[in-house]
């Protein structure tokens, strides 16, 4: 692809859906799972199609060595706008790829990784596997893979919570759908963990993301990002639905880390 399709939306995605509560409930609770499984700082993380930082630069900003790659320059550009707010210690451990995740080791020159993320990315494709691959390969022997990705479980929970209801009623049989404002495509956890294990990754688990939160947003409550104690309160009830089923199982998204076996 030459054309940037972030280019209008890198702003909206970067300043608006992140600095939402939703957004901040996202990367509050995956670093959560993220520092559960990954080794000990000063590691290697590879991000692919890390976007604007929001899920590395709290890693970078613990001691871990991070790498952002992606396709798009203008959510790179959003993201070194966003590095340069941060402490010089941090920026240092900071390195930006621009490259096309479905090839990812040849843009990384075929380095190996403690840890290599890839959040919400594999939607937007037509098929999963190519960029699957390309993050297990990317991984060293041990290593972590983490994917987050729409849950094709709860694909009504949006329309009917927004009371369209012939919309919601197609959604129990499609994964398709749309996403700030771009086709979109659901997977399951079962799915993607067959992908990693034919890649020498085992999954290791599995977690939910956005679960109260979406229903909130799509029933038509306003969420008050700057009242910190609620936000933290929010943050704590989701952390657990998380690992938790049956609350996992009915998030629209779902983590899912592995482990690439030796050798």
């Amino acid at each position: 692809m030459t054309d940037d399709v972030w280019a209008g939306l890198a702003d909206r995605f970067a300043d608006g859906a992140y600095a939402t509560v939703k957004g901040r409930v996202r990367t509050s609770v995956i670093h959560r799972h993220l520092l559960e499984h990954l080794p000990p700082a000063p590691a290697r993380v590879l991000d692919v199609g890390g976007g604007a930082g929001h899920q590395s630069f709290p890693l970078a900003q613990v001691g871990y060595e991070v790498t952002v790659l992606d396709s798009s320059p203008a959510m790179l550009d959003k993201a070194r706008e966003r590095l340069a707010r941060l402490p010089e210690e941090v920026r240092s451990r900071v390195t930006f790829v621009q490259a096309e995740g479905e090839h990812a080791e040849q843009a990384v020159n075929a380095e190996r990784f403690a840890a290599v993320l890839c959040h919400g990315v594999l939607g937007y494709l037509e098929q999963s596997e190519p960029l699957v691959e390309q993050l297990c390969r990317c991984a060293a022997d041990d290593g972590i893979v983490s994917i987050m990705t729409a849950n094709a479980h709860t694909t009504a929970v949006q329309p009917a919570l927004e009371r369209r209801w012939r919309d919601a009623l197609a959604a129990f049989d499609t994964r398709h759908g749309t996403v700030m404002g771009l086709p979109g495509r659901a997977d399951t956890p079962e799915e993607v963990g067959k992908l990693m294990l034919g890649h020498g990754v085992e999954p290791v688990r599995w977690y939910g993301v956005w679960l109260f939160v979406d229903w909130l947003e799509f029933s038509g409550v306003d969420l008050d990002v700057n009242d910190t104690e609620q936000v933290a309160a929010t943050i704590a009830v989701e952390y657990e639905a998380s690992l938790r089923d049956p609350y996992r199982a009915m998030s629209r998204v779902f983590h899912l880390l592995g482990r690439k076996t030796l050798g």
